[in-house]
């Protein structure tokens, strides 16, 4: 995973960020040290992919991502200043801008200065936008050779305790937390349970595991984020005449005896999973269905198709 300064190194035009509907140099787009959302998590977050495609750069859900920036901050009362239609024009100018082609996009909202209670009171609600380079979240090599990963000792939070269904700021402390140990114990990422012991999903990845060609996923009671890649691959899965099943409980157990095991995200995108706990799972090789999904994913970004063109905000 790419740091900013070897993003910076592979793109040195790169250097313009939105914020609060300026344009500022990527070194100037600061913030104030006693922003509310910096003590107490308090921002909402998207993560978007733009493929380069024959027919210019395309924005990969795009508006779906915009409904759950917008229903993500419900819940913390956080009003967002600007419209829609504001926001995606910003977006398209920055990638512009930016002079990209491909890219990653990460538009942020949260409370920012003013006061420091834990209540934001009058804290404004401070909102920007970034896109830069970043091609595969695990590595080339995890696409087609797949990931070792770990169960992690930290559970999901419950969504009675904090809402799983808003992507927030300060929730991804649980995600950093499941992620760090498993590398710190010599594998790529981590698989969370939730509190009743169940698979969740990944620090920042949805999980799906394959069974007799048939298809099984964590439904969203299961403390999961409602993911769009994960909602696209279930949809592609389906035209691909495959029995899905997206609102079932997994256990842990039933991770070592999967046929096949990949995470999506828009990060992630579709990434195999060779192993979990050192366990083989299945061949130990990105399995039949995992490579079809994750061929029809990848024809489908890059407009390889002219199938579900509605997904796509063009440049």
């Amino acid at each position: 995973m790419p740091g900013f300064d070897e993003m910076r190194a592979e793109r040195d035009s790169l250097d313009t960020i939105w914020m609060n509907g300026e344009f500022v140099d990527w070194d100037d787009a600061n913030v104030h040290v006693l922003s509310h959302g910096l003590h107490y998590g308090t921002g909402i977050f998207e993560g978007v992919r733009a493929y380069d495609t024959q027919e210019g750069t395309a924005i990969f859900r795009w508006e779906d991502h915009l409904d759950r920036f917008f229903q993500s901050a419900k819940p913390y009362d956080m009003e967002i200043p600007f419209s829609r239609e504001e926001l995606t024009e910003a977006t398209l100018e920055t990638v512009r801008r930016n002079d990209l082609k491909s890219c990653y996009i990460r538009p942020i909202a949260y409370y920012g200065y003013k006061s420091l209670g834990v209540s934001p009171g009058d804290c404004p609600t401070d909102v920007t936008i970034a896109a830069w380079p970043w091609g595969a979240y695990l590595g080339e090599d995890a696409l087609k050779n797949g990931i070792d990963v770990m169960v992690s000792s930290w559970r999901k939070h419950a969504s009675s305790q904090i809402p799983t269904n808003a992507k927030t700021t300060g929730l991804y402390v649980n995600s950093l937390l499941a992620g760090e140990e498993a590398r710190r114990n010599g594998y790529q990422e981590a698989i969370v349970l939730n509190k009743e012991g169940n698979v969740a999903e990944g620090p920042g990845e949805n999980i799906f595991m394959v069974n007799d060609g048939e298809i099984y996923t964590p439904g969203l009671s299961e403390s999961i984020l409602d993911g769009i890649t994960r909602d696209a691959v279930i949809t592609l899965a389906e035209e691909r005449g495959y029995e899905v099943h997206d609102n079932v409980s997994i256990s842990r157990g039933q991770l070592n005896t999967a046929d096949e095991l990949f995470f999506t995200g828009s990060a992630a995108e579709v990434t195999p999973i060779k192993q979990v706990d050192n366990v083989t799972i299945g061949e130990g090789t990105r399995g039949p269905v995992t490579e079809d999904l994750q061929q029809a994913f990848f024809d489908l970004v890059e407009r390889e198709t002219d199938a579900h063109d509605d997904w796509f905000t063009y440049l």
